[in-house]
């Protein structure tokens, strides 16, 4: 039997999946797509599960859709009835997602990068827009986030050249977080799964919504979103639960110093 093409371990309550087709740089066929978004829907259904590092095996992050086999059948991006919809699935999933980039991350592989909620890479990752090369319009969001992360400017110069840009530029522009060691890039990205883990649960969920949803809309409507959202989370609150958390937020502060 061949060997999975996604793989899923859990540490505790952080999740690591990796994208396992390492001969073809992970690339983005049909059929891993189509088992990523599985993967997906199952770890949201997951009740131990409250945070997913996602990477890649080999050399690569993933080099980005099969354009082999995009040749014979095309380039449909949600087709199928959204079971190959990756932007969809990960748009979807209620818990943080830590990409750990690898290697290669490459056209829809730096879109997927881009679909996680925190970016961390190895030494030895690269990033590449060549949509203009490969004559095909990004259709998972890469065109607008990018610009907002890195600046229009930066942006424009990646995927008008499609030039690749070095894990330490990428962290230099604020592509990524943090750059480490090939060796030491998962046990970080697990260990920060693990302190996103550590909040309550609740809390986790609805912060990273109230950050995406208000990333969406103009700073004024976000704004006006936070608040309301803060009032409707606050009438749930007692004092005895934030009594009880201000003692575990001081005492986990006095471990970190």
């Amino acid at each position: 039997m061949s060997d999975p093409i996604v793989l899923v371990e859990k540490d505790g309550p952080v999740a690591v999946v990796t994208l396992n087709r390492p001969d073809a740089l992970n690339a983005l066929s049909r059929d891993l797509r189509r088992e990523i978004v599985k993967t997906f829907e199952a770890l949201s259904k997951d009740d131990d599960v409250r945070a997913v590092v996602l990477t890649g095996s080999g050399r690569a992050f993933t080099a980005g859709i099969d354009l082999k086999e995009a040749g014979q059948t095309g380039f449909a991006l949600g087709a199928d009835g959204g079971e190959i919809d990756l932007g969809k699935a990960l748009a979807g999933f209620q818990w943080p997602i830590i990409g750990a980039v690898n290697g290669f991350a490459i056209t829809g592989g730096f879109e997927l990068a881009l679909m996680c909620d925190v970016l961390l890479a190895s030494e030895n990752a690269k990033f590449a827009d060549t949509h203009a090369r490969v004559g095909i319009m990004p259709g998972w969001g890469l065109s607008q986030r990018l610009s907002r992360l890195i600046g229009i400017s930066r942006a424009k110069e990646l995927s008008l050249t499609g030039n690749f840009l070095d894990a330490q530029t990428a962290e230099r522009w604020g592509l990524v977080n943090r750059v480490y060691k090939a060796d030491e890039l998962l046990p970080a990205a697990i260990q920060m799964g693990h302190d996103m883990a550590s909040c309550q649960p609740d809390m986790l969920r609805k912060y990273k919504k109230v950050i995406d949803d208000g990333f969406a809309i103009s700073f004024g409507e976000a704004m006006k979103m936070e608040v309301e959202r803060s009032k409707a989370h606050a009438a749930g609150v007692t004092a005895d639960s934030v009594e009880e958390a201000r003692k575990a937020v001081t005492e986990r502060g006095r471990g970190q110093n």
